[in-house]
């Protein structure tokens, strides 16, 4: 049976804070929202931007002008000010030669997505690339799932890997265990309450996790439309 392993992109391949930050303070400022410690953004890398930009004060009525906003600078800019993790190109090398069938489910946009792997020389690993869409029909990593599963049919055994609790949470609606990273943006404790099935701190321990019996779970029976 073949095994199938769902990478999240944002702080689980590459390193995407500094830009999504940088994006994030400018949009912010245009509704007088000063944030002045960085740190407390970065809880924009890897949830939807329009859960983010709510928590901090955006009005329900202006939020997809503050996606607007923040769209304007990542697309040209943003989105390169970003690096791949140490260790992951040879990860996914070894994976895929070992016979891992490797696919992203990200919560940014997909074009967005598409053009930072390759940028990074990283889509030639990855059988299919799936993200947001960005009329905002498919924005959490739930929906991001399903409709990977839709588009691939049966996978055989699967693992989602990815460095936070949404990355867990919207596995487990699927009945998929998900891997932990804790090199991104996430917070350790909020995975583990999630119910990530392991944790791993570096790319070493995650490629020996992923070759552990019992980690992959039979793919869902059914893909969700």
């Amino acid at each position: 049976m073949s095994r199938a392993i769902f990478f999240d992109l944002d702080g689980t391949l590459t390193d995407s804070g500094p830009g999504i930050i940088n994006c994030a303070q400018l949009a912010l400022a245009h509704f007088g929202i000063q944030v002045p410690d960085r740190d407390q953004l970065r809880v924009f890398v890897g949830p939807p931007l329009r859960q983010s930009f709510a928590r901090f004060g955006v009005p329900p009525a202006s939020l997809d002008e503050a996606i607007a906003r923040f769209r304007a600078r990542y697309v040209p800019i943003g989105k390169f000010e970003n690096t791949p993790y140490p260790g992951i190109a040879g990860l996914l090398d070894r994976l895929q030669g070992a016979g891992y069938r490797l696919f992203v489910a990200t919560s940014k946009p997909q074009v967005t997505a598409q053009e930072v792997l390759e940028h990074f020389q990283l889509a030639r690993y990855f059988e299919r690339v799936c993200g947001a869409s960005l009329d905002a029909g498919r924005e959490t990593k739930e929906d991001v799932i399903s409709y990977l599963l839709a588009q691939i049919g049966d996978p055989g055994q699967v693992v989602m890997v990815g460095d936070t609790a949404f990355d867990v949470l919207g596995a487990k609606v699927h009945g998929i265990p998900t891997i932990g990273v804790t090199w991104g943006y996430g917070q350790v404790e909020a995975m583990r309450e999630a119910g990530a099935a392991a944790l791993a701190d570096t790319p070493e321990q995650l490629e020996a996790l992923l070759h552990t019996p019992g980690v992959f779970s039979p793919a869902p029976p059914q893909a969700l439309p």
